[in-house]
């Protein structure tokens, strides 16, 4: 007899979607990867029908038609009613008796601990914090922008590095280096030009982000506009996961803070330095770490959580990834 098809995790990015069927024994038995998971560009329906492509294939490899639970955690679900929506969408494809949806931070932050404990940070292309505690307590913020308050991301690092190279240019800001590199890395000679070709759409828009490597260049070679907006990401980051570990009361408590995402990932010497020193300073008890989880992982442990998984399950799914 076949292993009992468990959990069907599913980590649905913008960029890409990963989904994992789980045995009940914590056995992977199936894995596939399918498009980026986009509601607001496309459509609830649409979207879920990038996911549903993923899981066809996923569960025609485990020879399963559905699941007992289904872990979704999914960009854009940044509110509750949010999460509730596409719950309900996922639920109509009968994939698994019961459906939870989370935001995919909570998948990044439960694939570095080995228990639903602690908080993490993501800066890709925006900045996002959550934090659980195992008697199911999280926190979060909207992390929408700057209607939400946030600051950072790689997407805002390059906005902020396009705003002081332009005043360098014009005479508005003190002398900046960004103002010759960031044109230079187009091919450019100026940041009118670059200016005109952003604007003009010469320059693809999504091209943008291309600028946030430069940044960390610059800041490394010693331009204090440059260093002084890798030192605000440093505080922004730190500023969250304080926020987190004091709303669940574990500022005095040993606690992984985890570090996820394409910026915090690249481990740029003064950013990763800076956060350190900085949650050192104002949650001495935290224990940073970067996460190199793939985060289906994440998602099918939330998922083994909620089937009441022993560590042994738990274990035997982690070593699948971490191997």
């Amino acid at each position: 007899m076949g292993l009992t098809a468990c959990v069907l995790a599913v980590d649905a990015g913008n960029s890409k979607t990963d989904v994992a069927v789980v045995a009940a024994d914590g056995s992977v038995l199936a894995t596939a990867r399918g498009g980026g998971f986009r509601p607001p560009v496309v459509g609830v329906e649409a979207a879920v029908d990038v996911i549903a492509d993923a899981v066809g294939q996923a569960f025609t490899a485990a020879g399963v038609g559905s699941v007992d639970h289904v872990s979704a955690c999914l960009a854009n679900a940044d509110f509750p009613v949010e999460e509730q929506q596409l719950a309900a969408a996922l639920h109509a494809r009968a994939w698994g008796a019961e459906v939870e949806v989370r935001n995919d931070t909570f998948a990044i932050l439960r694939a570095g601990v080995t228990e639903p404990r602690g908080v993490a940070v993501v800066c890709g292309a925006g900045i996002n914090c959550v934090g659980m505690r195992p008697d199911g307590r999280t926190a979060r913020f909207p992390a929408l922008g700057r209607i939400s308050g946030d600051w950072g991301g790689g997407w805002g690092l390059a906005e902020e590095a396009l705003w002081h190279a332009a005043r360098a240019e014009d005479g508005r800001g003190v002398d900046t280096d960004l103002a010759r590199v960031l044109p230079r890395h187009f091919g450019l000679p100026s940041m009118y030009a670059l200016i005109e070709a952003l604007h003009l759409e010469d320059i693809a828009p999504a091209r943008r982000h291309e600028l946030t490597p430069v940044l960390f260049a610059t800041a490394a070679a010693g331009d204090p506009v440059a260093r002084s907006l890798v030192d605000r990401l440093a505080d922004e980051v730190v500023s969250m996961a304080t926020v987190a570990l004091t709303r669940l009361d574990l500022l005095d408590e040993e606690t992984p803070v985890l570090l996820g995402g394409s910026v915090l990932a690249a481990r740029h010497p003064q950013l990763d330095d800076g956060v350190r020193e900085l949650l050192a300073a104002r949650a001495p008890k935290a224990v940073p770490r970067v996460v190199t989880a793939s985060p289906v992982l994440g998602a099918a442990l939330l998922g083994l959580d909620r089937a009441g998984a022993s560590a042994e399950v738990q274990a035997r799914t982690r070593a699948y990834y971490e191997a």
